[in-house]
């Protein structure tokens, strides 16, 4: 493996930390490439991943002028989190009406479409949507982010796999456990999903 040329992540944000603006540039022109590319291949759009790149700086920033960056040694891995957290949080936040099929084959949603329901049923399926989304976010971290790539971002399960380290077959079975937790959670919510709600 080469050596990079230049000085240490260290010595750029110590110097940054004292006060020097190119220090940072130098880190931002070091890592804008490899961030923009990780963030891309998330949302796989370019407008959306160059806004995040914006969003993974300044929180970069804030955090270095705070006593809260203790990563020293570590900023590339630190940052690439960052990225790869910032880009999660995009779908976490959106209203987006995924498919989230059961172990069962069953669609997690009942099938009340928006366009051809009235007021009531929109408003019945915006909170099915944020229930589903509550109980997303109570999931283990790594089962929450495995369930968020594959049915909010549309992500295969080999793009998973390269995007958080792992094998597919970990990533797998992080996804049954995100499933058979999910499915837990609603039944002590006696929240019904479509095996029951379709119509016979």
């Amino acid at each position: 493996m080469s050596k990079r040329i230049g000085p240490k992540d260290s010595e750029l944000i110590a110097q940054y930390r004292n006060g020097s603006e190119a220090a940072f540039d130098h880190l931002v022109d070091r890592y804008k490439s490899k961030v923009y590319t990780t963030i891309f291949l998330i949302v796989k759009d370019q407008d959306l991943a160059e806004d995040i790149l914006q969003d993974v700086f300044v929180k970069v920033v804030k955090t270095l002028n705070s006593d809260k960056y203790n990563e020293e040694g570590k900023f590339q891995p630190w940052i690439m989190r960052i990225a790869h957290n910032l880009a999660i949080d995009h779908f976490r936040k959106s209203r987006r009406y995924p498919t989230i099929m059961m172990e069962d084959g069953s669609n997690i949603f009942n099938s009340l479409k928006f366009s051809d329901g009235n007021a009531e049923e929109k408003q019945v399926r915006e909170e099915e949507i944020d229930l589903v989304k509550r109980l997303i976010e109570e999931l283990p971290e790594a089962q929450k982010e495995v369930l968020i790539m594959r049915h909010y971002m549309d992500m295969s399960f080999q793009e998973i796999a390269d995007q958080t380290g792992v094998s597919i077959n970990t990533a797998l079975g992080r996804m049954r456990y995100a499933l058979i937790h999910l499915r837990k959670k609603m039944k002590q919510l006696n929240f019904a999903y479509d095996k029951t709600i379709y119509p016979k």
